[in-house]
C-alpha cells in the first residue's frame, strides 16, 4: 500500500469510496453523492495547510484523507479540518492510520496550529483512529444530524500540531 498526493486520475476512486458512505453509512451527512466537480475543487485546494492524499493498493484507491480550511474567517487560517475515508473492503488494516501519519506532518509543516475532526457517532473505529493519532475528544453534539430516519450525534476531536 502506498500513500501519495491525490491526482485528477484518482477522483473516480475517491468518489466511489465517499459515495458508499453517502448511500449506506453515517460518516458523512450528505444524502446524495456530490458531483465530480466537488472532488476536483477539493483537489485544487485553497492554500497552505490544504492537502489531499490517497492510499493506493495494486493500482486501486482504497482510502483518502484531506485537510482543508475549518472556517472562512481569517482568524481560523491556522486551523485545518481533517477527514479520512477507507473503502469498506480495506478497513481494519490500519490504512486510516497510514493516511493520518502522512497527512498531519504535511499540515504541521505548512505552519498550521490545530487539526480538527468531526466524527459521526456511533463510529468506534473512527474514534479509536483519532485517539490513536493523538486527537483529544472535545465534546459531543447530540442529535445534530438526521440520516436513515434516525438522529445522529457528532463528536469533535482536536490535535495540536
Amino acid at each position: 500500500m502506498t500513500v501519495r498526493p491525490a491526482t485528477g486520475s484518482d477522483l473516480d476512486g475517491i468518489a466511489a469510496i465517499y459515495d458508499e458512505q453517502v448511500l449506506a453509512g453515517i460518516s458523512t451527512f450528505d444524502l446524495e453523492p456530490p458531483p465530480s466537480s466537488y472532488w476536483a475543487d477539493r483537489l485544487a485546494g485553497g492554500g497552505p495547510g490544504d492537502h489531499f492524499l490517497v492510499a493506493e493498493e495494486d493500482g486501486e484507491i482504497v482510502g483518502f484523507a484531506y485537510a482543508s480550511s475549518y472556517r472562512p474567517r481569517p482568524g481560523y487560517r491556522l486551523t485545518r479540518e481533517t477527514s479520512v475515508y477507507v473503502a469498506e473492503r480495506a478497513r481494519g488494516r490500519h490504512l486510516g492510520r497510514a493516511l493520518y501519519d502522512a497527512l498531519l506532518p504535511l499540515v504541521a509543516g505548512d505552519g498550521m496550529h490545530v487539526a480538527l475532526a468531526l466524527v459521526a457517532l456511533p463510529n468506534p473505529a473512527s474514534v479509536a483512529l483519532h485517539e490513536a493519532c493523538g486527537f483529544e475528544h472535545l465534546g459531543t453534539m447530540r442529535e445534530v444530524g438526521r440520516k436513515f430516519d434516525r438522529w445522529l450525534d457528532t463528536a469533535w476531536y482536536q490535535r495540536m500540531l
